[in-house]
């Protein structure tokens, strides 16, 4: 009766949980949130570089797939389905995808001469089993993000020549001013209180190159009129427009010093990537290691079951025999005694069963088990363990070949030092002294309105006009202006320099060492990886054979019970041994998938293995791997 309840209960939540799925709206299955929205309004390219882009807020609503696998109060879940479901509603994954997001806005900002900052999030470990059975998928040590520039930590301060700002500017002054100067000579000025209303407009456009070079090239007019009478052109203006050019001879010298920034980021990016694709492979072994473990507990639920069968009919033929008189009583405390040890270890194994479902589920789900109606869902998987083959494997050498090719943490390494090695040239250039090489061409003009004193005196012509005029000055370069030459720095010690390039070439070859010490790793991690396989195999193949035995142990026993050949304690005991040798044999099954999965992870294959597409994983929608609907199904 109560178990009838408990599944009407479990019904209902399902059908609660699919109402309510089914109600949201379809833009809140978009699977992922991670992207950045262009800013609305304004007029288009004149004002977007000054409005702000905005980022969706985090999506907590999981993937149609998980309502598709629910019926009656089950979620039945084939491997594959853990591994759509893990990569679209992983919040690991989903952490990870906001990775290549923000290098990329990273390298935005270096493309524009800023420093690099800090951007990402290391590699979260996957979700562990409730009960630590069976090899270990761990692969080693190496180091998902490299020292320095890797993906988890950008760099902040920069050592060499400063970078130059790669964005052009332009700057506009706009100036008004009245002044009232008393003058106690008269005779320069006319009055006693000279009265000045002055204009200046000033506009200047300034650009920065790779290369080291600069320019500026600026326009600036002042206008000023004054109550005196003595000055020939009133109100008049003076204007210029100038040209200033300056080249980096030395230090901050070419395109690889000033651009080390934008290559950096752009290694930087890849290291993102592959940091994407290394939690992608942590997630999916990790999901895959949860569900195998899941379908073994299920075996071990259904071997403990069997071993309180056995109990029990043990128990009552003891019961009976008692009541026959062929029997001491003390053989019924025995068999009692063994039925409820084994109901104790198949309420054991119940209970893992059912928390490896809780952290199954959770790993599957955004908001993990926090929903009642997904709580209350129990898991049937689909798959069987597959039983291990005696399958030939390539050879070592081979497999580390491969290794060392798709392993991304070598991938990440080599890059890292490739960064550094542009970042060295930065602080090579540094140690140079500073020469700089400068030009300046400044085209001048002077117009006004001709006063009484001005016309008496004779000013010429070409200083008579208003605006146009002035251009007309400065176009014709009327009254140009030249000035050239260079500038030399030269630090007598240069420790600091000789300080930095030093550490920075040391740092390098530390990080080679690291990389080799890498390499050395996934050699072990791989001939580990094939030793714990290979283990596994004869494990399994030891345990089958230990199982037979118990078996065929107990029958024999059973029938020399029957005939009185044997004592109930032997009988109690092969039951124990038997259910040792089934719990022993599932774990070995348990322990080969592990096995496999842990080689495919320590090979660098896991994607190419499951046919994973990283672009479909970016995107949060995996179709390449299409899911058995309920209806498909057998109740």
């Amino acid at each position: 009766m109560q178990e009838g309840l408990s599944a009407s209960r479990a019904a209902v939540a399902a059908v609660t949980l699919v109402t309510f799925l089914h109600g949201l709206p379809s833009s809140a299955f978009a699977q992922t949130a991670a992207r950045l929205e262009p800013p609305r309004g304004g007029w288009g390219a004149l004002t977007r570089p000054y409005q702000a882009r905005s980022a969706p807020p985090i999506q907590l609503s999981n993937s149609p797939r998980l309502e598709s696998l629910i019926r009656a109060g089950n979620l039945y879940l084939s491997a594959k389905d853990v591994i759509a479901l893990a990569i679209e509603n992983n919040l690991d994954v989903e952490v990870q995808r906001y990775g290549p997001l923000l290098a990329r806005e990273v390298l935005r900002r270096a493309e524009a001469g800023g420093v690099l900052r800090s951007v990402g999030a290391p590699v979260a470990p996957g979700p562990r089993s409730v009960s630590l059975q069976g090899v270990s998928t761990a692969t080693g040590t190496v180091a998902a993000a490299g020292a320095g520039v890797g993906s988890g930590g950008g760099i902040l301060t920069q050592l060499g020549p400063p970078i130059p700002s790669l964005d052009p500017s332009v700057t506009a002054v706009a100036f008004f001013s009245h002044q009232t100067i008393p003058q106690s000579n008269t005779v320069l000025t006319g009055t006693t209180s000279l009265v000045q209303d002055a204009r200046v407009f000033q506009v200047q456009y300034a650009q920065n190159w790779a290369t080291g070079t600069s320019a500026q090239l600026g326009y600036s007019s002042q206008r000023l009129k004054v109550n005196s009478l003595f000055f020939s052109l009133n109100p008049f203006t003076q204007g210029n427009l100038d040209l200033q050019v300056t080249q980096n001879l030395l230090q901050g010298f070419g395109r690889s010093v000033n651009m080390r920034n934008i290559l950096v980021q752009r290694n930087n990016l890849k290291v993102s990537d592959l940091q994407f694709r290394l939690q992608l492979i942590e997630t999916v072994s990790a999901a895959l290691n949860l569900y195998w473990d899941l379908v073994s507990f299920h075996y071990e639920v259904r071997a403990r079951q069997q071993a309180v069968e056995t109990a029990q009919k043990l128990l009552n033929d003891n019961r009976r025999m008692v009541e026959l008189g062929t029997l001491a009583e003390i053989e019924v405390t025995r068999a009692e005694s063994q039925l409820y040890a084994a109901r104790q270890d198949l309420v054991v194994a119940q209970t893992n069963l059912m928390q490896q479902e809780v952290i199954l589920k959770n790993a599957l789900s955004r908001t993990g088990v926090a929903s009642p109606e997904l709580a209350a869902l129990r898991i049937v998987p689909l798959d069987t363990m597959v039983k291990p083959e005696d399958e030939p494997l390539p050879d070592l050498e081979k497999l580390v070949a491969v290794a060392l090719e798709k392993r991304a943490e070598i991938q990440q390494s080599r890059l890292n030092l490739e960064s550094n090695r542009m970042n060295l040239e930065g602080i090579r250039s540094s140690l140079r002294p500073t020469l700089q090489a400068f030009a300046q061409l400044t085209n001048n003009a002077l117009t006004g309105d001709l006063t009484t004193i001005g016309a008496a005196t004779g000013v010429p012509e070409i200083f008579v006009g208003g605006y146009g005029n002035l251009w007309k000055q400065i176009l014709r370069r009327n009254f140009p202006n030249y000035s050239a030459g260079f500038s030399l720095n030269i630090p007598l010690r240069n420790r600091a320099a000789q300080s930095d390039y030093a550490a920075s070439l040391l740092e390098i070859r530390q990080n080679e060492l690291i990389l080799q010490k890498n390499i050395n790793q996934i050699r072990v991690d791989v001939q580990n990886a094939v030793i714990g396989l290979q283990q596994a195999r004869a494990r399994y193949e030891a345990a089958v054979k230990a199982r037979e035995l118990a078996e065929a142990t107990l029958r024999a026993d059973q029938k020399k019970y029957e005939l009185g050949a044997t004592t109930a304690f032997q009988i109690v005991q092969d039951q124990r041994d038997l259910a040792a040798a089934q719990s022993a044999e599932v774990q070995a099954m348990a322990n080969y998938s592990h096995a496999k999965i842990a080689l495919d992870q320590a090979l660098g294959r896991t994607l190419e293995v499951h046919g994973i597409s990283v672009e479909e994983a970016l995107r949060g929608e995996i179709t390449g791997i299409q899911s058995k609907a309920p209806e498909e199904v057998r109740r």
